[in-house]
């Protein structure tokens, strides 16, 4: 009990935008990893879909700036329109949050047969022009 008491006091606060469809469940499998690994979080649950019906903006601002001011977030499975309907909320997100590149490490584990058994790189993305701009051509 001690031990849980530390670990919060001197946690990272995490906003978590759990998605939707399959979000919330990732997102609460992704808890209860982070839980087992006694990792030093503490989850802000936050909902990142406007539901109100006075604004036509898809986007909740204050859990924008909750994100802003928490400075570590993770973001569950959300649906993308296709062809029409609003914008994605992955795009607004991007572009609000200056998400400029997407980083993704892929490295060999060892002890696991693989086909490519020395992988070792990092691919890096570009999300805020192009085809992951939301911009139609």
């Amino acid at each position: 009990k001690m031990l849980s008491r530390i670990i919060r006091q001197f946690s990272t606060k995490v906003s978590l935008i759990p998605g939707d469809g399959i979000g919330p469940e990732v997102a609460d499998s992704v808890i209860k990893i982070f839980d087992a690994a006694q990792a030093p979080v503490t989850w802000e649950s936050l909902e990142i879909f406007n539901h109100s019906s006075t604004t036509s903006d898809i986007i909740n601002y204050s859990a924008l700036d909750a994100i802003k001011e928490s400075k570590v977030g993770l973001k569950g499975p959300t649906t993308t329109p296709i062809g029409g309907g609003h914008t994605s909320i992955n795009v607004l997100l991007r572009k609000q949050l200056d998400l400029y590149a997407n980083v993704r490490p892929c490295k060999s584990v060892p002890n696991i047969s693989k086909l490519y058994p020395n992988v070792n790189l990092v691919t890096i993305r570009e999300n805020t022009e192009g085809e992951y701009s939301g911009k139609e051509h």
